[in-house]
Formats: structure tokens, sequence, C-alpha cells
């Protein structure tokens, strides 16, 4: 079989375009405080998406969106994903905007527009060449799958909860220092 001209030009010219771009980023530094370009976004969107196996995307959460799931997913939220994700799943944390890519606004489409499954599985899994580590095993599936209420609750985050989590929120040795308390004592969490 002959491949035709055009397509080898074609290719050639993806490969030398391609190779000029690669030349640009490394020209201007690996720095983590740049934003990503709206071509890396696209296609770290694009490869996340294949990575996920269809199976793993049609998933069904086997607990309904009642009040308790979604308490239970926001307090194990705050005490384990705050740190980097922020309370109000804005990613704006200490942390969060330090991440290449930068930690996403969960309430966003490019979140909330993910199924269930899929969500389930970025939880277990994790996402390569970000900061996002896979908790699959650390966690337990019932408490993923309650984290997958909570991250689709996150657009109807209430002032009240939100003050809420702050309880659940790992404390730092200055805070134990500074209000003489344990974070551990008092609501019996961990932070991973």
């Amino acid at each position: 079989m002959k491949i035709p001209k055009t397509v080898l030009w074609l290719l050639l010219v993806a490969i030398v375009a391609g190779m000029a771009y690669g030349a640009i980023l490394i020209r201007r530094g690996i720095s983590t405080k740049d934003e990503p370009s709206s071509l890396e976004m696209a296609l770290a969107r694009a490869a996340r998406n294949l990575a996920i196996p269809s199976s793993a995307k049609n998933e069904k959460n086997p607990f309904a969106a009642t009040a308790e799931n979604i308490t239970v997913g926001r307090e194990h939220f705050a005490d384990h994903c705050a740190t980097c994700h922020a309370n109000d799943g804005s990613g704006q944390t200490e942390m969060g905007p330090n991440f290449y890519p930068k930690v996403p606004d969960m309430r966003l489409a490019q979140t909330q527009s993910l199924t269930d499954g899929e969500i389930f599985y970025i939880i277990n899994n994790g996402v390569r060449l970000t900061g996002m580590p896979g908790w699959g095993g650390s966690h337990g599936a019932d408490a993923a799958w309650k984290l997958v209420l909570f991250v689709k609750h996150l657009p109807q985050l209430s002032a009240e909860e939100k003050k809420d989590m702050e309880r659940f929120n790992p404390k730092s040795a200055d805070d134990h220092d500074d209000h003489g308390g344990d974070h551990h004592e008092e609501g019996g969490h961990h932070h991973h």
C-alpha cells in the first residue's frame, strides 16, 4: 500500500510543528507558575478522557444523593481533599495555584460534566502528570462514592456547609499550639 504524498507532507508538517512547539515550551522554562496553553489543556483533557475505560465511565454510584451521604462526603473532602482543592472546590488554596496544571475549579463544567464513574475512577487512580494522586484502596469504595456525591454537590454548596467544613480541615502544628487543642481529638480525623 502506497501512502499518498499529501499525507506524508501533512505528517512531516505536524512533526515539525510539534518539535517547534516543544522547543518553545522548553525555552520558556519549566516553572509551574505558568498557565498551561490552550493546546496543552485540550491535549491533557483528551488524554485523561481516553485513559478512563468506558466500563468505568458507565459505572453508577451505588449511593443516593441523600443529605446524610453528601454530609459524609463533605466531611471526608474537608479532611482529605480541601488542602489542594479548597472547601468550596475552587482550588484556591496555598498549594492549588502552584501545581502544573493548576488544581481545577471542580464547580465548573470540566468536572461537573464528568460521569459519576469518571470521578470515581479519578479519585481511585489519580491523574498522571498532575498532582492528583490515586487514592484507591486507602479510602475505600464507599468513601470514594460519597466523595463523588459531594463533588457533584459543590456548585450548590451553602455558606453554612462551607463554614462547617472548617472543623474537619487538617490542622498544622501551629494551629495546635495556638489553639491548645488537637484536631485528631476533636474530630477523630486524619489527613493523608
